[in-house]
C-alpha cells in the first residue's frame, strides 16, 4: 500500500515506522524543518522530557490513559529493538516524593493512581532504600517506587524512528493544507493514497475537532560532577507538579505538566523560580546546576483531555496526545494500524 502521513512529530513518525515496518510505501510530510531548533514552532514531542509513567498519569487520565500506558510500555521495547537501539530507553520505575507536610495531600493524589487490575501497586520506601536508590534527593522525603515505569531520550527516539522506517519518504518544510481519504494536498498540489494517516496535532484545529493547546516549559540541567538521578521522580505538592528526569549525558530535565494558555513566549520569571525552587527543595546539589536552556511549546489536547482514533475508508485521524504523548503513541499507532486493516476489509465487503 501507499500510505501517505500529514505532520511528522511523534505520532506522524511512530504511524510511518508502524506502516515501513508492514511493508507499506510511506510518505510523510511535515511543515517544520528536520532538525527543528529550542523555541521555534515545531512538534510538541521535541519538547518534552520523554516520561513512559502509566501509573503517575493516572491522577490526570484515570483508568483510560493507564491502560494505553500499559500496552506503550509492553511496546515501547519491541520499538526499541526495530530502531537498532539507536535511543535511550530506561525501563527501572519512577519516584513520586513529597515533604513531610504535604504527606496527606501526596496520600490523597496517590489514592487515585492504583491501578484496579492485577498490575503492580506503588510502594512505599523507607528512608534507607531511598538513599540508596536515589542519593541525590534530600533525606526526608516521603517517597513511593512506580514499579515497571521509565523514561526514554526524545530527540534521539524522534531521529531513529524516522531512520529506521524503510521505504518512506520525508518532505519537510512542507505544511498541509487539506487532508481527505486517500489524498493530502500541499503547496505543491494533492498527492494520492491508499491510505492516509492524519497526525497534525494543533495543525488539525478545526469546528469539528475542538482542539486547545496547552503550554509546557521544560528546563534542561547539567549538575555538577557526581550528582546523578537514575530515573523519573516526581514533586506531589499542593501547588506544583514538577517532574525531574535524567539524561543519558548527566542532564536532568525539569518541567511541569501543564498550563491551560496557547502562549509560546519563553519561560516568565515567575515559572522559572517555581520550577528551579520546587526541584531545589528536593535535590539542594541543584543549587550549583547550570542551566542549559529552557524551552517552551503546546501540546494538543481535545475537551475532555483524551486522545481520539477516529477512522473512516482511506483516512484515520489521531489527535488529542495531550500531555501524553511519549506515553500512549505506541498503544495508538497500534490501534489505528488495526483500524486501517477493518476498515479496509469492511470495504472490500461492501
Amino acid at each position: 500500500m501507499k500510505i501517505g502521513i500529514a505532520g511528522g512529530g511523534l505520532m506522524g513518525r511512530l504511524m510511518a515506522h508502524g506502516s515501513s515496518q508492514l511493508g507499506h510505501e510511506v510518505h510523510v510530510f511535515e511543515a517544520g524543518p528536520e532538525a527543528p531548533a529550542v523555541m521555534t514552532e515545531r512538534a510538541a514531542a521535541f519538547t518534552s522530557a520523554g516520561m513512559l509513567s502509566p501509573i503517575a498519569e493516572m491522577e490526570a487520565g484515570g483508568e483510560a490513559v493507564y491502560a494505553l500506558g500499559i500496552e506503550s510500555m509492553r511496546r515501547w521495547p519491541q520499538i526499541h529493538r526495530a530502531c537498532n537501539q539507536a535511543f535511550d530507553l530506561c525501563i527501572n520505575g519512577s519516584l513520586m516524593v513529597c515533604h513531610p507536610a504535604d504527606r496527606a495531600s501526596a496520600e490523597r493524589i496517590l489514592a487515585h493512581t492504583r491501578p484496579k487490575s492485577s498490575e503492580p501497586q506503588p510502594t512505599p520506601l523507607a528512608a534507607q532504600e531511598l538513599e540508596v536508590l536515589e542519593p541525590l534527593l534530600k533525606p526526608r522525603l516521603h517517597a513511593w517506587m512506580l514499579p515497571n515505569e521509565g523514561h526514554l531520550f526524545p530527540s534521539q527516539a524522534l531521529e531513529a524512528l524516522r531512520r529506521y522506517s524503510p521505504n518512506s519518504h520525508w518532505e519537510f518544510n512542507t505544511p498541509v493544507l487539506e487532508v481527505e481519504a486517500g489524498c493530502i494536498r500541499t503547496e505543491r498540489g494533492a498527492m494520492n493514497f491508499d491510505w492516509v494517516f492524519d497526525c497534525r496535532g494543533l495543525g488539525a484545529r478545526s469546528a469539528l475537532l475542538p482542539l486547545r493547546g496547552v503550554r509546557g516549559e521544560i528546563f534542561t540541567l547539567m549538575p555538577p560532577a557526581g550528582c546523578v538521578i537514575q530515573r523519573p521522580i516526581r514533586l506531589m505538592h499542593p501547588r506544583w507538579r514538577v517532574y525531574m528526569v535524567p539524561r543519558p549525558s548527566g542532564e536532568v530535565v525539569v518541567g511541569a505538566t501543564e498550563i491551560e494558555s496557547e502562549d509560546r513566549s519563553p519561560t516568565s520569571v515567575q515559572s522559572n523560580l517555581e520550577l528551579l525552587s520546587a526541584a531545589f527543595s528536593i535535590a539542594p546539589s541543584l543549587a550549583e546546576a547550570r542551566i542549559v536552556s529552557s524551552d517552551v511549546n503546546l501540546r494538543p489536547a481535545l475537551p475532555d483531555n483524551l486522545p481520539q482514533v477516529m477512522s473512516r475508508p482511506g483516512l484515520t485521524a489521531i489527535n488529542g496526545l495531550f500531555r501524553h504523548g511519549w506515553l500512549l503513541a505506541p498503544a495508538l499507532m497500534h490501534q489505528a494500524l488495526e483500524a486501517m486493516g477493518a476498515k479496509r476489509e469492511e470495504h472490500a465487503l461492501v
